[in-house]
């Protein structure tokens, strides 16, 4: 085994090791709104997950930029609102573009031909082009510090309050998901994606 102590590491590297390590990753591609403009943000992140059943809770953490917060943290944290959005091929190319550093005057949206749609229960709009989006709202945050004590990324406990499937690849009468008609793009290391390739079935142990 090739062996790294991870305290001899650059920020590069356990970058690197991490996102190459931890794969696949499902990315929340969220949108929020700015109350102070108006802009409407929208951004990858693939450090996304399921937390709980019992409340529908989901993690997001969004890593800051030379300390700084990423529109979509602010955002979160003056309104507590996001709708997230699980990614295939049909907006592969539209998410990877807004994951470009924009001013926080200028909607990543401003130059994609993506139709938004009112949300329920939320204030935010959604991305109708997305057929599995969730609105939700802050649930917990927690900034994540470094040894010095100083933030490094911001952490959201989401609280899904409304869910939307588009009837293409949804069971209605099973009430689940149909992996192989969405098709799901995973976030993979550097510029790298991936599809889901081969489903198997094992029964868990009782």
């Amino acid at each position: 085994m090739i062996h790294f102590k991870a305290a001899d590491l650059t920020t590069k590297q356990i970058y690197k090791f991490l996102t190459g390590s931890i794969i696949p990753r499902p990315i929340a591609w969220l949108t929020t709104h700015n109350k102070k403009n108006g802009v409407v943000n929208a951004a990858p992140f693939s450090y996304f997950n399921v937390v709980a059943k019992e409340v529908a809770l989901v993690s997001v953490s969004i890593n800051r930029k030379n300390g700084q917060l990423k529109d979509s943290a602010r955002n979160l944290l003056d309104n507590g609102q996001t709708v997230i959005h699980l990614v295939n091929d049909a907006v592969l190319e539209s998410m990877n573009q807004t994951a470009a550093s924009l001013e926080s005057e200028q909607s990543e949206l401003d130059n994609l031909e993506l139709e938004l749609t009112d949300s329920r229960a939320i204030q935010v709009p959604a991305i109708a082009d997305a057929q599995i989006r969730m609105e939700a709202v802050v649930h917990q945050y927690l900034p994540i510090k470094d040894h010095e004590g100083e933030i490094i990324s911001d952490l959201f406990i989401l609280e899904i309050l409304e869910f939307h499937f588009d009837e293409a690849i949804f069971d209605e009468k099973n009430q689940y998901i149909l992996p192989e008609a969405f098709q799901p793009v995973s976030r993979l290391a550097g510029n790298f994606y991936g599809h889901l390739s081969n489903i198997i079935e094992i029964e868990r142990p009782q």
